[in-house]
């Protein structure tokens, strides 16, 4: 909100908006004149309004129409300003603001339905049948301390309509909500309508705020429909131009995480699939791999997902003796920061809001990887064998997610903050990997062990044997991870195409300077391609660590975390609304 006008910001600056759809209530759309607790309006959107800047639909206000004590009055209304009777007559309905109708009320309290004048943070209607004797008698009493607040409403039969829940059909009461148009010559009714049905059989109050669901709502005819269509006409020998329109800073703050939501998921995968690998070789083996071996393993899986304290902290002994319960729950508890069912989940609503960027194969991609992947984990007979082929699954879903974005999506700016969004994110897996496994000191053995399993997580390791052909050499894997910038799987390869897609990025001002984010960039890749790999590989002996790998790891991880700071302050940071000095009476306090 700038000069009294309201503007959309956008990659490419601010662009001002003329219309708003709005299907807030009134109370929301402004904290600085409205609620003063509301997050979802815009601060000074009715000064907007007042001032003829922006044009709102449906205009602030008109939620008064909704007031169910206007239901008392409307035969009345109609026969005084139109001279006729209701077509579609109203549901009976008595207004406790006069008296005789108030006692009715009262009098047939378990009979009726009990609402309120207005809508309320807890609105909710109230069924007189399913209350108690001391219920009954409570709203008896707030009736009669404010009795303009509510209405009483004949009780009538709900429709149902047929739902699927939980693989049956069963009834579910229904509401179908119908729309008017206005234009200069009156009111249109739209066909169809929008559908509600309630969230439990047998509910009555059907209502998306108590778990009401929608449905698709068809008019049948009996006879041919003209066919409508919104969509531009066009004809046989015509061309149309491409519409391209502005990136909203929220679409592009959601394409960005997207893109770091897949890659954080497919890092999580990899290495809890080595880890299993892992944990059965040493069950079924007589010489398996050294537990030493899996707890590295165990141990840099905490370090990648954040979940401490872990198989690092306080417990993290008894965790690495026993880590099933562990693992399962960075498998499956959506309710858990950082594990690999919270990070799905995060992917699904994200993409959800930005579905209109998507390709149709990326809609099935991602409602595949959410069913296939949560009801393998409701299903009986879970156990590590079954675990391992569902991220072998999964590892392929995300993989073929980058594949379509990059073979299906216009290089539009929504593609290049998806990309940004993963490159991030696997340069920042990748130093957190090698930091947990490369950087402590280990036998000479072992580290040949972690060197191979490293490639095997990245996705690297037919590469270095077609490469190299050598055994496993410290300097060499930190080369081909690290420095080479041919690599897709390095960390140089991420810096490089992160700096190709900030430059492409819009900027306010055309100039010489290199911006933050340019600098931070190019700091951390020249930095990067500068190092020596066989210095990477110097042993602390003191520390018992490979102190300069560590320095030059942890750089560039601050470089990385700084340049997602820029990104979001620059492009996806909104203004933080005004507040009241003073708060407004609401509704409640009326």
């Amino acid at each position: 909100m700038r000069d009294g006008r309201v503007w959309l910001k956008s990659l490419e600056g601010l662009h001002q908006v003329d219309v708003i759809l709005r299907r807030l209530d009134d109370s929301f759309c402004d904290p600085l004149e409205l609620r003063e607790d509301s997050q979802i309006g815009v601060a000074g959107l009715v000064q907007a309004a007042r001032l003829g800047h922006v044009a709102i639909a449906n205009p602030l206000g008109c939620a008064v129409l909704d007031n169910p004590g206007l239901l008392a009055f409307l035969p009345g209304i109609a026969r005084y300003l139109l001279g006729e009777d209701l077509k579609l007559p109203s549901v009976a309905t008595w207004w406790c603001g006069q008296k005789r109708e108030r006692t009715f009320v009262l009098e047939n309290l378990d009979k009726l339905v009990i609402k309120t004048i207005h809508r309320r943070r807890s609105y909710r209607s109230i069924f007189g049948a399913q209350l108690t004797q001391h219920e009954l008698q409570a709203l008896r009493e707030k009736i009669l301390q404010k009795p303009h607040l509510y209405i009483g409403q004949e009780m009538i039969s709900f429709s149902t309509a047929p739902s699927l829940a939980d693989s049956w059909v069963e009834p579910r009461h229904a509401v179908l909500r119908s729309f008017l148009v206005a234009s200069d010559h009156g009111y249109v009714a739209l066909p169809g309508g929008l559908t509600r049905i309630a969230g439990e059989q047998g509910e009555l109050v059907v209502s998306n705020k108590f778990g009401g669901l929608s449905k698709d709502t068809w008019v049948l005819s009996h006879e041919a429909v003209n066919y409508v269509s919104l969509w531009r006409q066009t004809t046989p020998d015509d061309v149309l131009p491409s519409i391209n329109e502005p990136l909203p800073s929220r679409a592009a703050d959601n394409l960005f995480w997207a893109g770091r939501y897949v890659e954080r998921a497919e890092s999580t995968a990899r290495l809890m699939r080595s880890i299993f690998l892992l944990r059965r070789e040493l069950r079924d083996a007589t010489l398996g791999p050294p537990v030493a071996f899996l707890n590295n393993l165990l141990r840099a899986l905490t370090h990648l997902t954040s979940t401490y304290p872990g198989f690092v902290g306080e417990g993290a002994e008894l965790l690495l003796k026993k880590p099933q319960a562990e693992l399962r729950s960075l498998q499956m508890d959506k309710e858990r920061a950082g594990s690999l069912a919270a990070v799905l989940v995060a992917l699904s609503q994200t993409a959800m809001t930005v579905r209109d960027h998507w390709p149709t194969e990326m809609w099935r991609l991602i409602d595949g990887i959410q069913s296939d992947w949560f009801n393998d984990l409701e299903t009986p007979g879970f156990d590590k064998y079954r675990t391992q082929d569902r991220l072998d699954h999964l590892i392929m879903q995300l993989v073929a997610f980058g594949g379509l974005t990059s073979e299906s999506m216009m290089r539009e700016p929504g593609w290049i903050m998806i990309d940004i969004g993963r490159r991030l994110e696997r340069g920042l897996s990748l130093i957190s990997l090698l930091r947990a496994t490369l950087v402590p000191s280990q036998h000479d053995s072992l580290q040949k062990q972690l060197l191979e399993t490293l490639l095997v997580i990245c996705d690297s390791l037919n590469t270095y044997r077609r490469r190299y052909r050598s055994y496993m050499h410290l300097p060499t894997v930190l080369e081909l991870l690290l420095i080479d910038s041919d690599h897709p799987r390095s960390l140089a390869y991420q810096l490089n195409l992160l700096q190709q897609h900030v430059t492409a990025l819009p900027r306010a001002s055309h100039s010489s300077r290199l911006t933050a984010d340019q600098r931070c960039l190019l700091a951390a890749y020249t930095s990067l391609r500068l190092a020596d790999a066989s210095q990477l590989a110097v042993l602390d002996k003191e520390e018992g660590l490979y102190r300069v790998l560590d320095d030059l790891l942890a750089s560039q991880a601050e470089s990385l975390w700084r340049l997602s700071d820029e990104i979001s302050t620059n492009y996806f940071s909104h203004s933080r609304p005004c507040h009241q000095l003073s708060p407004q009476l609401q509704d409640e306090d009326v």
